[in-house]
């Protein structure tokens, strides 16, 4: 079946083309500055000379979809001879709630609940049902599905997902823990699972999330049990500038040390921290601190020493919680590219058994297992696919509804 995905964004429109019985990726995509003006288009095919870019105007999300259809269904650059042979569209959703517990064929009541979560993420969700309306509006017949991002984690048990605060506050307003990065987890997960040659509901992983955004996830038996990420993507792990777990009393320290309001101590806290605050600004990417830090930087070294301990923190929680562990998986841009990242990290696991193989993990790309014979737990690195992990959640989903 060929599935386009969706991905939108306040003023952006990402997308993709696939063929799920081959994983083969037709068409890709991006419609830049939707509705600021100075838009742009991007279109690419692969294996083919199709492809080209130009500046578009795109007023709103409409136009964008309009723009992308046309495209992949033209004579000249086209994939497909008519929007009928596009079998259906899986739009990426941030926010599900606890109301989506698995990729959903989105009907007019279920759009109704997507926008009842649209306050849980109010920069992301109005901008993805943007994208449904829009392409509904030039592919009518052709189904809908909802991917959530939270979605995976619905999986955790109710003494994972509560926080320490009165229950009323759970009952009344719904806060508690969702996760995040729920189909970057779920995807690498399987592809450990394929790799090691074993059925994922005998597996137990962890899989580490490691970008400017990231997030820590135990997996048992395919399921999400526990997750660094909480009520927002600001718990958990230190990353790029977002400060991680944290005192939430120093929030109100922050507040009265610099007379700042709580809009403030967010942006700083969302923004400015993580590694970009504790290296004193050097950068919020993963290649200059570890540059610095390789030069001697003082600050360099405290900001990466921290973010490593973080991280060894929540994997150490979860092998208590996951009693032990199979593998543990490295992913996204951070933990898919970075050797020496990964080398720290399982340089405090030594003492449970983990032995990484220096040249495996220093050397080559793509999914492999970088730990030495013998070691206690396999280490794996596995590039991330959300888009085919929501491709394939797509196919299920029109399978199971027949439509």
């Amino acid at each position: 079946m060929k599935v386009l995905v969706i991905n939108c964004g306040s003023s952006s429109l990402k997308y993709r083309m696939i063929e799920t019985d081959t994983k083969e990726v037709i068409c890709k995509g991006l419609c830049e500055r939707i509705g600021i003006g100075g838009g742009h288009f991007k279109y690419d095919v692969t294996g083919s000379d199709k492809g080209f870019e130009k500046d578009v105007e795109f007023p709103d999300h409409n136009t964008a979809v309009d723009t992308l259809i046309k495209a992949v269904t033209d004579p000249d650059t086209g994939v497909v001879s008519d929007v009928s042979e596009i079998g259906a569209v899986g739009h990426r959703l941030v926010h599900g709630g606890d109301k989506f517990t698995e990729a959903t064929y989105i009907t007019p009541d279920v759009m109704t609940v997507i926008e009842e979560c649209s306050s849980l993420a109010p920069l992301h969700n109005p901008a993805n049902i943007q994208g449904i309306r829009a392409c509904r509006k030039v592919m009518p017949e052709t189904p809908m599905v909802g991917v959530f991002d939270t979605a995976f984690h619905q999986t955790l048990p109710e003494k994972a997902y509560l926080y320490g605060i009165p229950y009323e506050y759970y009952e009344k307003y719904g806060i508690r823990k969702f996760g995040f990065h729920g189909m970057s987890h779920e995807y690498v997960a399987r592809e450990t699972a394929a790799i090691m040659g074993k059925d994922i509901k005998d597996l137990k992983t962890i899989v580490c999330h490691l970008g400017n955004g990231a997030s820590i996830t135990a997996v048992k038996g395919g399921k999400s049990v526990d997750t660094s990420m909480g009520y927002t993507p600001l718990d958990g792990i230190i990353m790029g500038t977002r400060c991680g777990s944290l005192d939430p009393e120093i929030v109100h320290a922050m507040a009265d040390k610099t007379g700042g309001s709580m809009e403030d101590v967010m942006q700083v806290l969302n923004f400015k921290s993580g590694l970009f605050g504790l290296s004193g600004n050097i950068s919020s990417d993963m290649r200059d601190i570890e540059e610095a830090y390789e030069s001697g930087n003082e600050a360099a070294i405290r900001a990466f020493d921290t973010y490593i301990y973080s991280i060894v923190k929540y994997i150490g929680s979860y092998l208590a919680v996951l009693g032990g562990a199979d593998a543990i998986t490295f992913t996204a841009g951070i933990g898919e590219n970075s050797p020496f990242v990964r080398k720290h990290i399982c340089s405090y696991l030594e003492g449970l058994g983990v032995r990484l193989d220096a040249e495996a993990n220093e050397k080559g790309r793509g999914a492999r297992c970088i730990s030495a014979d013998g070691s206690a737990i396999k280490v794996y690195t596995i590039p991330t696919d959300e888009e085919m992990s929501i491709a394939l959640s797509t196919v299920e989903v029109v399978n199971r509804h027949n439509v």
